[in-house]
């Protein structure tokens, strides 16, 4: 099956752009509930899973014997805007385990927090590791390594850590993955299908404190990402907005080359979806759309209106286009 329109822009009334994808939303059994394109579509997740990734670190108590905090378990959920509020808190959780940036292997870029970019740009200094998005995923994986006795290069395929996020991440997506590749941070992203992560979502949605350990991890990474939702993204950043937005009753998470999954607890419900082009203003539309469509999401809230309704302005303020969706979607 072909890729699904899904976001269409619109300048001087013709289109000027077409953006397709492929969406599943699921149960935790893995029946579909609603999909547009291919289900069986092989994606990479990037930060999208990084919940699943987490999952060790709650089931093997490690996050336990290190005394990790929600807000701990959000930062290593999410891909953070190295903000002040996030950096403190990484910087904190090394020290707490006895290790430092240097032990990190995810490498430095500019904070995406423009506060935080221009205090470093302004006092020509260059970021470190912690800087990176990130670095609350790894802080995590150090803290699952040293857990384990294991050496200090966790973001190794063949390391005890990344071999168990792989099997926890087959067994909750249901599927066997056909491979990995190297991400941004330089950990391995383990593909799936596009049904396989909305299983994985769906898993979570279900999870509760009254299930196997397994569950309970799941459960408590979600209550994390909305009880701090600015610990998972940052200001202005759409998985904040939206988990904002949504009062804290559903967990969203995106991920580079335009992924984006949600976990609805009270629907029992997972989302995942991938726009092809990699177009992250399409993936914002595309999930928007369809938590509108799953009624979690108010139509008339500000925060649909930026990601999918609202007109868009140039520079000096003036509408030159909008984003709509496209037939047959949502």
């Amino acid at each position: 099956m072909s890729a699904h329109p899904m976001i269409e822009l619109w300048r001087g009334g013709r289109l000027e752009s077409a953006h397709a994808g492929h969406a599943v939303i699921c149960r935790p059994d893995g029946s579909i509930v609603d999909a547009w394109g291919d289900p069986e579509a092989v994606i990479f997740p990037r930060s999208s899973c990084k919940m699943i990734q987490a999952l060790p670190l709650i089931e093997s108590g490690a996050a336990e014997a290190a005394g990790l905090t929600d807000a701990q378990l959000a930062l290593a959920c999410a891909s953070h805007g190295g903000a002040k509020i996030h950096t403190d808190k990484v910087a904190r959780w090394l020290a707490d385990i006895g290790l430092t940036e240097r032990d990190l292997r995810c490498g430095a870029h500019l904070p995406y927090d423009p506060d935080a970019r221009k205090e470093l740009v302004c006092a020509d200094t260059e970021p470190c590791q912690i800087h990176n998005n990130c670095s609350g995923k790894h802080a995590g994986f150090l803290t699952l390594s040293k857990h384990l006795g294991a050496g200090p290069e966790y973001v190794d395929p063949t390391h005890p850590v990344q071999l168990t996020v792989r099997a926890v991440f087959e067994e909750v997506t249901g599927e066997p993955s056909p491979g990995f590749g190297i991400d941004g941070c330089s950990a391995p992203n383990f593909a799936t299908s596009v049904h396989g992560l909305a299983r994985a979502m769906a898993f979570f949605a279900q999870a509760s404190d009254a299930g196997d350990t397994r569950a309970r991890a799941a459960h408590r990474l979600t209550r994390a990402m909305t009880a701090f939702p600015e610990l998972v993204a940052g200001e202005g950043r759409a998985c904040t907005e939206l988990m904002r937005a949504m009062g804290g009753s559903v967990a969203v998470k995106t991920g580079a080359e335009a992924v984006f999954v949600a976990i609805l607890p009270e629907q029992k419900l997972g989302v995942a979806l991938k726009i092809i082009d990699g177009a992250t203003r399409a993936s914002e539309a595309a999930i928007t759309a369809i938590l509108i469509r799953l009624g979690v999401l108010d139509p008339g809230h500000p925060v649909a209106d930026k990601l999918l309704s609202g007109p868009l302005t140039n520079w000096r303020g003036i509408v030159t286009s909008e984003l709509r969706r496209a037939p047959g979607f949502c």
